[in-house]
């Protein structure tokens, strides 16, 4: 090799050497999470961590608003973390594997054979979503919402063991949560243990979680746990019922902290709880679906993690394995949606060009929004779409009794609803047709004003 190629290569080295430990701009982060506390956009609490140490962490919003009084979110603060918990109840179900406990090629049939198909269906198939286990939700009361009501184990597989499979097991992919549910039962008939003993015992003390363990019951302040809260457009912080823990369970009724998520998925990486073989295995994905594991691209990179969500509680956790970084973020309040915040806060980890969000809302006047209230419906579809006003905000109730939910103004016609999910719903109105499109998820449905 001669000198000049020598001293380009040293260059370059050295180039990427600056450019790998450039330090993270922590104060554009904070300038994110201030914008979202600071516009009533999100609440809760952030961390990066790399090669098992905090880079970043930080805490932003409530966690438990009363009237006027109002107790500042903080890093100890405890979140329900929802489908996270599938990636424990997949690791618990591969360490039983490794331990000779059950095998991936086992039916259902062995251990619940009243499931439908329980014979066809294997515990490979389950973690991969891909069992055809319907996913099973209680039937509304019209006067009470049933979710916020205990459901015991045995009534929870009544209602699974009475519906027709979705499908032939192992034919499709098909996300549910009641094939989770199924799997913690596994988990306690082949442990003759409960599955919050299972969790403890083979997770959280073993690589020393000490905020992380199964929510039996309603949400405990004094423990240090979350409130969840929505806001209007324009309103103030309104608390949700909670969904009872019991009809979660092994499927989403986890608690937790971003640091102990950061900390659970980093250990799974580096062999701490299971082998590298089992991980493998979970990480092998099918039609988008591993075990207890999907996958994300930020910044032209593969993460490994999970989403989690119920009532209004979000929750993210992703681990790049090459660069040892772990990131997660729990929220008690989905507004803003978690995907573009996750996005975002990677941006600028990466130093990335991203410009923080203004959240300013178009104002329309009230004579217009007036103009697009009424009753709309659609061909084949007996139930109408209501559009009300209140004060300058416009709201819509779908079809079936649900609550109105709020527009927020993107233009003169057209409005966004920011409900969690990637791409959220936008509704156009169109006055000369007298029709109303909602587009969701790639899908536009028009439906018609009645005169």
């Amino acid at each position: 090799m001669n000198n000049k190629i020598l001293i380009t290569s040293i260059l370059v080295v050295a180039l990427l050497s600056v450019t790998s430990a450039q330090p993270v701009d922590k104060a554009k982060l904070d300038q994110l999470f201030d914008r979202l506390a600071e516009k009533n956009k999100g609440m809760g609490s952030f961390v990066f961590m790399k090669e098992g140490k905090p880079v970043y962490s930080r805490a932003f919003g409530y966690s438990q608003i009363s009237g006027t009084e109002k107790k500042p979110m903080t890093s100890e603060n405890r979140f329900r973390i929802g489908s996270i918990t599938k990636t424990f109840t997949a690791t618990l179900i591969m360490k039983l594997v490794e331990e000779g406990k059950l095998k991936l090629s086992d039916p259902l049939s062995k251990f619940l054979p009243q499931v439908p198909n329980a014979d066809k269906i294997t515990i490979e198939q389950i973690l991969s979503h891909r069992s055809g286990i319907p996913n099973i939700k209680r039937q509304q009361n019209a006067d009470r919402n049933v979710n916020t009501l205990p459901l015991t184990k045995n009534e929870h597989l009544a209602l699974i063991v009475n519906t027709p499979p979705d499908f032939e097991p192992g034919t499709k992919a098909m996300y549910s949560n009641s094939g989770y549910f199924i799997l913690g039962l596994v988990i306690e008939k082949v442990t003759g243990k409960s599955y919050e003993q299972v969790l403890e015992e083979k997770i959280t003390k073993k690589i020393g979680l000490t905020d992380t363990y199964l929510a039996t019951g309603n949400i405990d302040v004094n423990k240090k746990e979350s409130l969840t809260y929505f806001i209007p457009p324009g309103g103030e912080w309104q608390q949700v019922p909670e969904t009872h823990p019991s009809i979660l369970f092994s499927a989403g009724a986890i608690v937790s902290t971003p640091t102990d998520l950061c900390k659970f998925i980093s250990a799974l990486f580096e062999g701490k709880i299971v082998s590298k073989a089992s991980l493998d295995q979970m990480k092998s994905m099918k039609d988008g679906e591993g075990f207890g594991l999907v996958t994300f691209e930020f910044d032209g990179k593969t993460f490994y993690g999970h989403t989690g969500g119920a009532d209004n509680y979000g929750a993210w956790v992703s681990y790049q394995p090459e660069e040892k970084l772990a990131v997660a973020y729990t929220t008690n309040a989905k507004v803003y949606p978690v995907k573009d915040i996750m996005a975002g806060a990677v941006d600028i980890y990466y130093n990335k060009p991203f410009q923080v969000p203004t959240f300013e809302s178009l104002a329309v006047s009230t004579e217009l929004l007036d103009k697009y209230v009424g009753e709309y419906s659609r061909p084949g579809a007996p139930a109408k779409f209501i559009i009300t006003r209140k004060e300058n905000t416009l709201y819509g109730q779908p079809p079936g009794g649900q609550n109105p939910f709020p527009l927020e103004a993107t233009a003169e016609n057209k409005f966004k609803v920011d409900n969690g999910t990637p791409t959220g719903i936008v509704v156009e109105f169109d006055l000369e047709k007298n029709q109303m499109t909602i587009k969701r998820n790639g899908e536009e449905r028009v439906f018609t004003k009645e005169k």
